[in-house]
């Protein structure tokens, strides 16, 4: 069976900088160290924005930029970025809250074989939720984990109410 580890947005404009918050700093070392101690093939989300980022339809509904491609808010964490060189992954860009490429990047990877999926990181409600639905529902006989020692919120209660909804969708909650 193959083991797929999905570390979502563990940029720097979502930990520490134009959307980062106390709780997304505190997951820092548990996500790097997740990451050291996984074996299996890991993918790193990034969450990529152009320049025209105000003019879009996430940009209206949240006026702040982030994550806007080549700038420092884009990179990963620095603690998250050594344990991710340590271990290889793949990065994959999306434009939204969930990647309608990496449903996709693992069913290739995979072939025939069975796999699970662990997702980590940021943000709990909005891109963590959105890429573990994806992935429930492009692989509904698999095994969907979310690691919630790993997530943070934007919010501790939208951070529960996003576990409490994966939950009720038949993803598995640790």
């Amino acid at each position: 069976m193959k083991h797929f580890l999905i570390v979502v947005d563990m940029q720097k404009d979502f930990v520490d900088g134009a959307l980062g918050t106390p709780e997304a700093q505190a997951i820092v070392p548990a996500v790097a160290e997740k990451i050291r101690s996984f074996s299996g093939e890991i993918f790193a989300t990034l969450d990529t924005h152009g320049e025209d980022y105000l003019s879009t339809k996430e940009g209206q509904a949240l006026p702040v930029p982030h994550c806007i491609k080549g700038t420092p808010g884009w990179e990963l964490n620095s603690q998250v970025a050594a344990a991710l060189e340590e271990k290889g992954y793949s990065p994959v860009e999306k434009p939204t809250f969930g990647s309608l490429v990496l449903p996709e990047l693992l069913r290739k990877s995979a072939g025939e074989e069975a796999f699970s999926v662990e997702l980590i990181g940021l943000c709990t409600d909005i891109c963590v939720v959105s890429n573990a639905l994806l992935l429930k529902a492009n692989f509904p006989q698999q095994d969907i984990l979310v690691d919630s020692t790993c997530c943070a919120g934007v919010t501790p209660q939208s951070h529960d109410a996003a576990l409490t909804t994966m939950k009720m969708c038949q993803i598995q909650v640790k």
